[in-house]
């Protein structure tokens, strides 16, 4: 199904090299390894056109193209490292693909390490975009910050007493706290022209994209994987 002509692709990034988790992007996830999901979230959407996976894995490259899902390059070694910034694989694929002449309108980047968002999440938030398109260039996945908000933060002094953030300490309720939002990594969508230009999802026309709360776990250690595994064999009682 076409979104007003437009042209869409789908990056999903799987790195061998991993600090928190070794290989994780391969790792057995739910029967699978993790990368499967998101590949398959991204296979079922009603609107990308093609999917293409940025890796510098052999052995991943071989499982993505098990699953018929194109790997037309091995990244380079120099944006493959632990410190390589998204936005340089990202250009070094979109640049790949002009080459042959594929060009798209809308980018959507699904990282293996967000196995909880599904192809529904993908297409509402990219419709949201695009409804709004005169007012928005991105939209990315956000999740309401409860738990850690900052009036529930402290600091610990070299006696291991407890010290207030500002000035002083907060008995705030919860329910008194105004609303904020952290980044939970589920989703990244924005026009590719802007994407060149800002070099970054995150900017003034930036869209929320408010994930529930058992659906923003982003895998980055074991305990996270441990948890996000539960979360998803549970997912039909979140239903």
């Amino acid at each position: 199904m076409s979104l007003n002509n437009k042209k869409i692709l789908a990056i999903i990034p799987a790195r061998k090299g991993s600090k928190g988790l070794k290989n994780k992007n391969i790792k057995r996830f739910a029967g699978k390894p993790l990368i499967h999901w998101s590949i398959k979230s991204a296979k079922k959407s009603k609107y990308i056109d093609k999917i293409i996976v940025s890796t510098d894995s052999k052995k991943i490259r071989n499982y993505c193209k098990s699953m018929k899902v194109d790997v037309p390059f091995l990244r380079p070694k120099k944006i493959s490292k632990d410190n390589s910034k998204s936005i340089e694989f990202i250009l070094h694929a979109l640049n790949f693909l002009k080459k042959r002449k594929e060009l798209f309108d809308y980018l959507i980047l699904l990282q293996p390490t967000s196995p909880l968002t599904t192809n529904e999440d993908i297409d509402k938030a990219l419709l949201k975009l695009h409804n709004k398109r005169n007012k928005a260039d991105s939209i990315v996945g956000v999740s309401e910050n409860t738990h850690h908000h900052p009036s529930f933060n402290a600091k610990v002094n070299k006696s291991s007493f407890i010290k207030p953030l500002e000035k002083k300490f907060s008995n705030f309720r919860r329910q008194d706290l105004t609303k904020l939002y952290s980044y939970d990594g589920s989703i990244f969508i924005s026009k590719i022209d802007k994407l060149i230009e800002k070099k970054s999802f995150y900017h003034s026309r930036t869209l929320a994209f408010i994930s529930k709360k058992w659906k923003s776990i982003d895998i980055d250690d074991i305990v996270d994987f441990i948890v996000a595994e539960a979360l998803f064999k549970s997912k039909k009682n979140f239903k």
